[in-house]
């Protein structure tokens, strides 16, 4: 379609200078001029020609290279040799060069993808855009986000890219020096489990070929374009979240986060008052490291007492012993499922509070 943009600038060129001119791609194929039966012809030397500099003369035409890539794509070729041919050939390629960086914006379903999990674009002009793309809005996404925590020089970007090359169904793209998205395609009614293998399958590819260590957030799945913002957020979520209770896991998918979440989006007021009430007879901080690793392993064992002390090699009434002294100091006897239940959404505000989370 690039190419019938040039044609339309060409031929209108074609009278403004008298000359014959013409757009050729980088193997020298004439894509467009203003000679109609020139186009598809292929220009004998123009590709060793073309590695010698941006401006070259060839056959009696001056040659400018020009691309909005990071590479020279195409080159705008005008009849003649002289300086006024090459003048010609120069503004032509700068022109080109912008209208081609418009188009490859304006047409480009990455960019376009990009827009609206950044919520850079209005909800009422999605679909509009949709529609001027031919993109299928009613299909099955999810957003992984994935954060780079240390590596080498190798681009987690292009790593993720080489992964999903099916740029009209996956999309990848950075926000940020560390941060790489994920938009993917997937069948309606996919496990989650499955989502959480991809993106581990993801972090054991970094890791382990390309030496780069990185944890990866899932948002939920969505059937509609518009709510890949949401998707998006909730990986966000799901990271932030991660990076306060589950430090170690490489892989967090926010329909896994659990009473975690709700923690989250409390106001820290009303998580201080929680923890005032619920430690009325002593504080936390009067429990001491070996305690809390005892209740740690206890929770780990499901409130077993004999499994318990049998994990921590430890004899059972020395663990009974423990948890009365627990009992002593807070109040909550762990044995009892209701006070276990307190005590362990406790531990988990204590630690989101001492985290103190940056919250999107």
């Amino acid at each position: 379609m690039a190419n019938r943009v040039f044609q339309g600038v060409v031929y209108q060129m074609k009278d403004a200078i008298n000359r014959v001119v013409g757009v050729v791609d980088e193997t020298g194929t004439v894509v467009s001029c203003s000679d109609l039966n020139m186009i598809g012809e292929v220009r004998e030397g123009f590709v060793a020609e073309r590695l010698n500099g941006d401006t070259f003369v060839k056959d009696g035409f001056s040659y400018h290279q020009f691309s909005s890539n990071r590479h020279n794509d195409y080159a705008v070729y005008v009849e003649g040799t002289d300086e006024t041919s090459a003048q010609f050939a120069s503004l032509m390629a700068i022109s080109l060069q912008s209208i081609k960086q418009y188009y490859d914006e304006k047409f480009d379903k990455t960019n376009f993808i990009k827009n609206v999990v950044l919520d850079n674009i209005l909800p009422g002009d999605i679909y509009a855009k949709a529609r001027e793309m031919h993109f299928s809005t009613d299909v099955s996404r999810v957003v992984f986000l994935i954060r780079v925590t240390s590596g080498t020089d190798i681009s987690a970007y292009d790593v993720v890219s080489g992964l999903f090359p099916d740029k009209q169904k996956d999309f990848v793209f950075n926000i940020s020096e560390t941060d790489t998205v994920l938009v993917k395609e997937i069948k309606r009614g996919i496990d989650q489990r499955d989502l959480e293998k991809l993106a581990a399958s993801i972090v054991d590819t970094l890791s382990g070929e390309h030496y780069i260590k990185a944890t990866i957030g899932i948002g939920t799945p969505i059937a509609n374009v518009k709510d890949l913002a949401t998707s998006f957020k909730e990986a966000q979520v799901a990271m932030e979240v991660g990076k306060v209770f589950d430090t170690e896991q490489p892989v967090i998918s926010y329909d896994n986060l659990g009473i975690a979440r709700l923690i989250y989006q409390l106001p820290t007021t009303l998580c201080e008052m929680f923890l005032r009430e619920v430690f009325k007879q002593g504080s936390i901080e009067s429990l001491d490291n070996e305690t809390l690793f005892t209740i740690q392993r206890f929770f780990e064992n499901n409130l077993n007492v004999s499994e318990t002390s049998r994990g921590l090699f430890v004899h059972r009434n020395t663990l009974v012993y423990r948890l009365e002294k627990i009992k002593k100091l807070t109040g909550l006897d762990l044995r009892e499922f209701d006070d276990a239940i307190v005590f362990k959404v406790a531990l988990m505000v204590k630690k989101y509070l001492s985290a103190n989370p940056a919250k999107y």
